[in-house]
C-alpha cells in the first residue's frame, strides 16, 4: 500500500499549481459502513473538493511517520481544489481504527472534523469477512475466522491491529470513539448511522452539510456502493455467538450517544435481513 501512495505522488509531482491548503474533514469510519456510498454523495457537492481517490491511506502509513513528521505536500497532491471549493475531504474508514492514526491527524489539523458512520457490529463484521473472503485474503469460514481473530492479531500484527483479521475489532466503536474524542472536540466528530444515511439520505446530508458549514446538497440521487449478494446468509448461530461480544461495547455506545441501539442485538432483528448493505 506504501508503494502505491509513493507512486501516486510521483505521478503528481509535476502539476503546474500544486495544492497547499489542508484537509478541513475526514470521513475516518467505519469500514463496511457506508463511507463509499457517503463520498459519492460528497463528490456531487459544488463547494465540497474530496479527494482524487477514495481511501488515501495517509494517517494509516506507519511508514510515513517513522522519521517524523511527513512531507504533507504529498498528501495535499491529492486534491486539487478550484476557488469555489470551501472545505477539502477525503475518506480512509481505517482512520478510527488505526490507533496512532488520531494523533497523526491532530498533529497534521487540530481542527479537523471528523466524520464517523456506524453500522451494526455483528452485520458489519459479516460484511467485512465476505469482503476478504471473495478477495481471497481469507480462506476460513465466518465463525472459524472470527475465532481465530486473537490469535491471529498476536502472530502477525505489531502493533497488534490487522487491516484484513480484524471483523470483531473494528466494531468496538466506543474505544474507538474515546480515542478520537480525547484529541478532538465531541462538537468536531459527527457520528451517523449507516442505515440512517440508507434510509432517510436526505435528511442526513443536511446534518452533514450544516456540519460542514457548506450549503445543503440538492436533487439527492441515491447512491450505493460496493453491493453484492452474499454467498451466504449469516445463520442465527454465528448472529448469536457475536451478540455478546458486542453487547457491553454497544451498552456504552447507548449511553455515550443517546442511542437506541436494541436493532442491533439479535433478538430484536430479523437474523436474516433480505438486502445486506455494502458488503
Amino acid at each position: 500500500m506504501f508503494r502505491k501512495f509513493s507512486k501516486h505522488v510521483r505521478n503528481y509531482r509535476f502539476r503546474l499549481r500544486p495544492n497547499t491548503r489542508k484537509v478541513d474533514f475526514l470521513i475516518c469510519g467505519t469500514q463496511k459502513g457506508g463511507t463509499t456510498a457517503l463520498d459519492r454523495y460528497l463528490q456531487k457537492h459544488p463547494e465540497i473538493c474530496m479527494a482524487e481517490k477514495k481511501e488515501v491511506h495517509f494517517f494509516d502509513q506507519d511508514e510515513l511517520f517513522s522519521a517524523g513528521p511527513p512531507d504533507y505536500a504529498a498528501y495535499h497532491a491529492f486534491f486539487q481544489p478550484s476557488r469555489h471549493h470551501k472545505v477539502l475531504g477525503e475518506s480512509t474508514p481505517i482512520y478510527m481504527y488505526w490507533k496512532p492514526a488520531a494523533a497523526r491527524i491532530h498533529a497534521y489539523n487540530p481542527n479537523m472534523k471528523l466524520i464517523v458512520i456506524l453500522r451494526n457490529p455483528i452485520d458489519r463484521a459479516y460484511s467485512h469477512w465476505n469482503m476478504s473472503y471473495a478477495k481471497k485474503q481469507e480462506d476460513a469460514p465466518f465463525l472459524g475466522a472470527v475465532k481465530r481473530e486473537i490469535d491471529r492479531k498476536k502472530a502477525d500484527a505489531n502493533p497488534p491491529q490487522h487491516r484484513i483479521w480484524s471483523y470483531i475489532d473494528r466494531g468496538f466503536y466506543h474505544e474507538q470513539l474515546q480515542r478520537l474524542w480525547s484529541y478532538f472536540p465531541k462538537e468536531h466528530v459527527l457520528i451517523l448511522r449507516s442505515e440512517d444515511l440508507k434510509q432517510q439520505p436526505d435528511q442526513t446530508l443536511d446534518t452533514l452539510c450544516r456540519f460542514l458549514g457548506v450549503s445543503p446538497l440538492k436533487h439527492v440521487e441515491e447512491q450505493s456502493a460496493n453491493v453484492r449478494l452474499y454467498a451466504a446468509k449469516m445463520s442465527e448461530e454465528d448472529r448469536k455467538y457475536l451478540a455478546p461480544l458486542f453487547e457491553q461495547d454497544i451498552s456504552q455506545l447507548e449511553a455515550a450517544l443517546n442511542w437506541d441501539c436494541c436493532g442491533w442485538r439479535p433478538h430484536m432483528e430479523n437474523p436474516n435481513p433480505p438486502m445486506p448493505e455494502e458488503p
